[in-house]
């Protein structure tokens, strides 16, 4: 296995460095290029959902409190005078009411004056706009105790009177009532779906007037319609100049900032999605932080005039996981259709023998070394290093091959070993982590019983996503990115019934769910511990899914750079985060 492992990777690098490293005079002194790959998809924060957009929206807009420099779970103020806690007084003793002063004096890039009813017109205009696929269910969650606003045929279910009792102004303050007691809410509103916009642009450009009567005619508007798509009025640092979909995107900096201006005059990200065009930049000067895929990280190993940092965490968890009822209509991926060795029933997955045999098959060792150069972790379940209540000493799957044969013997009374199965195993195309963790997977498993056959085929990603809603894919290799650090992010995708993947393997366990749904409810630390410690254990005994790696990220830039931190929240934070104090020397 080793020995395909190596191949793949070594045949996906490049080796072999071209052009020189630019050492000497800064280039651009005033203006910071990042080359990167992906489009942005909206500059609406109520709308963004992608780390391209956000990562340009967090340096427009600014949020009422903010994350400390690299931590996850610790706040500072922002538009907001003080973050709220219980201790004074901001946060009430029940946890359900969060008040939050605004800061005054603070300008628009308009050149208006921040209100406090601003604040209250940009959380009550995300609601009310609530788009399909957005991120404003983490707004809903904790509000009014609801998804969205729309059911599941896409009926408005809230009230706008709802909406507008939960965020309110008192005075110089803008209160929000909680449908219940919510511990990662401040989490939340520091990320950019928390952003503060101009009610006056807004409205000037077309956009909800903030009335109750027209409220549903702003609601899930049509993509590319949303008032704020290509325009951008906020508080931050930069300012929006100029923004050419799949091209590039100028920012200017905001001499009006309430804080000193930002060292840099400009900004500009370049969507260089040819490696070589972007390599070739960077070692000119002509970009100074750019995306490197990690096939590619030896061609800039100990290059003059470029400052690499290594190591950092990602709040990401991508794993294998296992479809408990598998729709078999017009399916070939499950062969026959039966446990008769020449395909799998629909319900294979189910046995949870079967589950265990994969999980011994698969070998992090090697994967790790060799796919990852060991810059990634395996994680020891769905919580992942980097957020509260992880179960550092928690027991975690590992590669035996006995152990394997030992629970593919018990499955399904004893059938599988005697049968064999055959099936499919589906992989986006292009993300070559995912196809050699299938083809390990593929390779471990039929080197235990020759009856054992499986498949590795890529498909497009749209065409991954559509078989995995419809319910079709056997098991799936797929990751989850951080949307607040906290484990209920985690622990609900992955474990709970209605979750973003365990619902689409019809994994379901109703002592799990009610542990979730308490999870998420719990004010007192020692409580949560406990609940997620639980979780943990479930987790590792029910086998639902299997946690692959949580990958260390690397941050490359010209060493003229300086200023630039990692926070793993930050989005795109490896390579560009926040960069209001970088500057260029």
């Amino acid at each position: 296995m080793r020995k395909v492992v190596l191949a793949m990777v070594v045949g996906i690098m490049l080796i072999g460095l071209t052009g020189a490293a630019s050492v000497g005079q800064v280039k651009n002194p005033n203006t910071l290029i990042i080359a990167d790959i992906g489009t942005v998809d909206s500059l609406d924060p109520a709308w963004a959902y992608d780390t391209a957009s956000a990562a340009r929206i967090f340096n427009i807009y600014e949020t009422l409190i903010t994350f400390k420099n690299g931590k996850t779970d610790e706040f500072v103020p922002l538009l907001a005078t003080k973050v709220p806690t219980v201790e004074n007084g901001l946060i009430s003793p029940d946890g359900l009411t969060y008040t939050f002063p605004i800061r005054k004096g603070v300008k628009f890039h308009n050149g208006e004056t921040l209100t406090p009813e601003d604040v209250e017109y940009s959380f009550e205009r995300a609601m009310v706009q609530d788009r399909d696929g957005g991120p404003v269910w983490m707004l809903y969650e904790p509000l009014l105790g609801v998804h969205g606003s729309r059911d599941e045929k896409g009926n408005i279910v809230v009230s706008f009177k709802d909406i507008d009792r939960a965020i309110e102004v008192k005075g110089d303050s803008v209160v929000f009532h909680l449908k219940q007691p919510y511990p990662p809410f401040l989490a939340i509103l520091a990320n950019t779906w928390g952003s503060i916009v101009s009610k006056k642009f807004c409205v000037e450009h077309g956009d909800w007037p903030g009335t109750a009567e027209t409220w549903k005619k702003y609601n899930n508007p049509e993509p590319g319609k949303e008032t704020l798509h290509g325009i951008a009025c906020g508080t931050g640092p930069f300012k929006l100049e100029r923004w050419e979909p799949g091209v590039e995107t100028t920012l200017v900096r905001f001499d009006g900032y309430w804080r000193e201006p930002a060292k840099l005059k400009r900004v500009i990200w370049k969507i260089i999605e040819e490696w070589t065009t972007r390599k070739l930049m960077f070692l000119a000067g002509d970009a100074d932080i750019i995306y490197v895929p990690r096939q590619y990280i030896k061609e800039l190993e100990g290059v003059k005039g470029i400052r690499v940092v290594k190591n950092l965490p990602s709040l990401a968890l991508s794993a294998l996981f296992f479809n408990f009822k598998i729709n078999p209509e017009g399916n070939p991926d499950i062969g026959s259709g039966k446990l008769d060795g020449k395909g799998i029933p629909p319900d294979f997955f189910s046995d949870k023998d079967v589950r265990l045999g994969f999980a011994y098959s698969f070998d992090w060792k090697t994967y790790l070394k060799d796919v990852f150069m060991n810059e990634a972790v395996q994680p020891v379940g769905p919580i992942v290093e980097g957020l509260p209540y992880r179960n550092p000493k928690q027991e975690t799957y590992y590669f035996d091959p006995e152990k394997a044969k030992e629970h593919f013997k018990k499955a399904w009374g004893g059938k599988v070993w005697e049968k064999g199965f055959k099936f499919t195993i589906l992989y986006n195309s292009g993300n070559t982590q995912r196809e050699i963790a299938a083809r390990m997977i593929e390779e471990n498993v039929e080197a235990l019983n020759p009856k054992f056959k499986i498949e590795v085929r890529p498909v497009e990603w749209a065409t991954y996503l559509k078989e995995l809603v419809n319910h079709r894919l056997t098991l799936f290799i797929i990751g989850w990115l951080a949307d607040y650090a906290d484990p209920h992010n985690f622990v609900h995708p992955f474990m709970h019934s209605k979750g973003d993947f365990s619902a689409f393997q019809s994994y379901k366990n109703p002592v799990v769910d009610q542990l979730i749904d308490e999870g998420i409810k719990t004010v007192d630390p020692k409580k949560r511990k406990q609940i997620y410690y639980q979780l943990q254990w479930i987790y590792y005994e029910d086998v639902p899914s299997v946690p692959l790696y949580q990958a260390l990220l690397r941050h490359y830039e010209r060493d003229w750079v300086h200023g630039w931190y990692y926070n793993p929240i930050y989005p795109g934070g490896e390579i560009q985060g926040y960069l209001y104090p970088i500057y260029k020397k």
